[in-house]
């Protein structure tokens, strides 16, 4: 399969190190990926304040991926659910494909509905397959305990996702299996991160955000893993704040597994 690789907004301009290692790991892989020039936003700023103009920007970034007949890889969550759901939209109402298509004439662009969206996670573990990752495997990290963030975005709304089970999810668990650390099952492994209510509700963000580290804490995790540059940066850059000092290392689920490939050096 060949993939469109969407890095969105915040990873080049808050977390380049995320695609620095999600390109060293899919290269390890033999994965099929380009970046598409004129991929930008994927809309996801402007869901709530102008439905028509995140379809527009979501639909742009859709077009570009079929007209290089590549399906769409993202490494946010964020952009991810946001693209997936500006597609459903898309595919199920003609009516409103056409609208948006109208917009996307001034860039000799169309959307026709061919394109899929896959997040880093599912091509992971259910394109190339546990597997695959598991022949990889060369420095097992047998004496690291991680507890597991999802995210929201990779598993709500499910009809919408699909990656695994909302109320009970273990792919994230078992692609940290297969590099040789424990996972734990932590109790707010499902919970936000905080970070869609900051700047609406700075205390409540602070209070998912500190709460979810407590409970890694508890569960004596030595890293916290993560999938989305939003939950990465909250996560990480909150602790000081919170605790007084950094108390927990988050860690990307590539560099882990490029960890487990002895691929460290190279990143």
């Amino acid at each position: 399969m060949r993939y469109a690789l969407f890095l969105g907004c915040n990873i080049p301009a808050r977390l380049p190190e995320y695609e620095t290692s999600a390109r060293f790991l899919l290269k390890e892989l033999g994965v099929d990926f380009k970046e598409i020039e004129g991929f930008g936003c994927c809309g996801y700023p402007f869901r709530v304040i102008d439905l028509t103009t995140s379809l527009v920007l979501s639909a742009k970034n859709l077009a570009l991926a079929e007209r290089e007949n590549r399906h769409i890889l993202s490494l946010c969550q964020c952009c991810y659910g946001t693209l997936k759901k500006a597609k459903k939209m898309l595919d199920e109402d003609l009516s409103l494909r056409n609208q948006i298509n109208e917009f996307l004439k001034a860039n000799g662009l169309n959307y026709r509905g061919t394109v899929e969206v896959k997040h880093l996670l599912h091509v992971l573990y259910k394109d190339l397959g546990p597997e695959m990752i598991r022949e990889k495997v060369s420095n097992p990290l047998s004496e690291i305990k991680v507890a597991t963030h999802y995210g929201c975005h990779s598993l709500r709304p499910s009809s919408i996702v699909e990656l695994d089970d909302p109320s009970d999810p273990r792919l994230l668990e078992e692609l940290i299996n297969i590099t040789g650390a424990q996972s734990l099952l932590v109790n707010k492994r499902l919970e936000c991160c905080g970070a869609p209510l900051l700047g609406t509700n700075d205390e409540v963000a602070l209070n998912f955000t500190r709460e979810k580290i407590a409970d890694a804490l508890k569960n004596e995790a030595e890293y916290l893993c993560v999938a989305c540059p939003y939950c990465k940066l909250q996560l990480e850059n909150f602790q000081e704040k919170l605790f007084g000092k950094k108390v927990l290392s988050t860690i990307l689920i590539t560099d882990l597994i490029n960890m487990a490939f002895g691929l460290q050096k190279a990143h």
